[in-house]
C-alpha cells in the first residue's frame, strides 16, 4: 500500500442524508481531505470495504490507517484546524469518545428516518431493531 499525501473521507453517496451532511461540511469545515462517495472510490486501495462504508463514515489517513464513525468526524475536525481542532481532539478522549460513538450510532442507524433520508439509508433487514438473530 502506498502512502497518500492527503487523507480521504469516504461517505455513502446513495444516502441523501449523508450526502447533504457532507456537502454542508464542505462549505463550512476546511479540510485537506479528498471527499469521495464510496460508490466511486477504490475501496481496496483505501483499505476499507463496502460493508464498512455503508455502515459508517470512513477517514483514511495518509498512512493508510482507517477510522470510522465518530472518530472519522473527530479526525476531520482536527484536520480542519482553527476552532474545529479542539472539538475534534475532545471527541477522541474518553468518556467524550464513548458518548460520541453512541450518538453517532443512533444517528447512523436511523438516518433513513431523518430529513433527506431514503430507503437506501436503511440498515440491512437483519440489522434492524426487532430482527431475529
Amino acid at each position: 500500500m502506498s502512502l497518500r499525501t492527503r487523507p480521504v473521507l469516504v461517505y455513502d453517496g446513495d444516502c441523501r442524508f449523508c450526502s447533504s451532511c457532507v456537502h454542508a461540511l464542505e462549505g463550512r469545515v476546511p479540510t485537506s481531505a479528498e471527499i469521495v462517495a464510496w460508490q466511486f472510490a477504490d475501496l481496496d486501495a483505501l483499505g476499507t470495504t463496502a460493508e464498512q462504508a455503508e455502515y459508517e463514515l470512513v477517514w483514511v489517513h495518509p498512512s493508510g490507517r482507517v477510522d470510522g464513525g465518530a472518530q472519522a468526524i473527530a479526525h476531520l475536525l482536527v484536520d480542519a484546524g482553527g476552532p474545529w481542532r479542539p472539538v475534534g481532539q475532545l471527541l477522541r478522549v474518553p468518556p467524550i469518545r464513548w458518548i460520541a460513538h453512541a450518538a453517532y450510532r443512533v444517528v447512523a442507524n436511523n438516518r433513513h428516518r431523518l430529513p433527506g433520508g431514503t430507503a437506501a439509508c436503511a440498515p440491512p433487514a437483519a440489522e434492524r431493531p426487532g430482527a431475529s438473530r
